[in-house]
């Protein structure tokens, strides 16, 4: 704690501080609970799509093994040519939320392409775009705990620094006014006390 000065003035800065810190704590507390439900959100809804994907890639294995056989490339049809994502503002952090995914044109000769072409070009898109998810998901995630890092960082200090040493430094500076004006009301007693015993004194001459 660094060492403070004894002044009135010194007081108020003391007592306008402390009001301060007292003004914004609730506001950080506010916002560190709104980034913990936001990051409970977030893992649930990975959560989810997990759940989703495991399922998607146990169904593409059951026919996986014809696209080997085949011998068609199919990367340029499922690989997206575009991720779209939004930025929202979430207590104060700028943070990704998955808007859409575009895939190119697919273009193929109907007679010489298998049947079965249309509907794996289909599961594998969604199997991506669940990826695509996840992945602007847990960036989310990553940012939300940052900002959770910080905000309960400025929590604490407030908290467990800010507020009591400016209570402890406001008693102290109380207690040393306080005894300076016991002080000087003892000396101004014994000065007054002195200048009434001279005029009698004088008066006694």
């Amino acid at each position: 704690m660094a060492k403070v000065k004894l002044t009135k003035g010194e007081l108020k800065r003391q007592r306008d501080s402390l009001k301060q810190y007292c003004h914004f704590l609730p506001t950080l507390i506010l916002k560190k609970q709104q980034l913990q439900m936001k990051i409970i959100e977030a893992r649930q809804m990975i959560s989810e799509r997990e759940v989703v994907l495991k399922q998607r890639i146990l169904d593409i294995e059951s026919w996986a093994g014809l696209l080997g056989e085949s011998g068609i490339d199919m990367k340029p049809w499922i690989i997206p040519t575009k991720v779209l994502v939004k930025t929202i503002n979430i207590a104060g952090a700028n943070v990704p939320f998955f808007d859409n995914i575009v895939f190119g044109k697919v273009e193929y000769d109907l007679y010489t392409m298998p049947f079965w072409v249309d509907q794996a070009i289909e599961e594998l898109r969604i199997l991506i775009t669940l990826l695509a998810e996840v992945a602007v998901i847990t960036q989310r995630i990553k940012i939300l705990n940052r900002e959770l890092r910080i905000t309960t960082q400025r929590v604490n200090l407030f908290e467990k620094v800010k507020i009591p040493e400016c209570r402890e430094n406001i008693r102290k500076i109380g207690i040393y006014l306080g005894d300076q004006q016991a002080n000087a009301v003892g000396i101004s007693k014994v000065v007054k006390k002195k200048i009434e015993v001279r005029d009698l004194e004088l008066v006694a001459a």
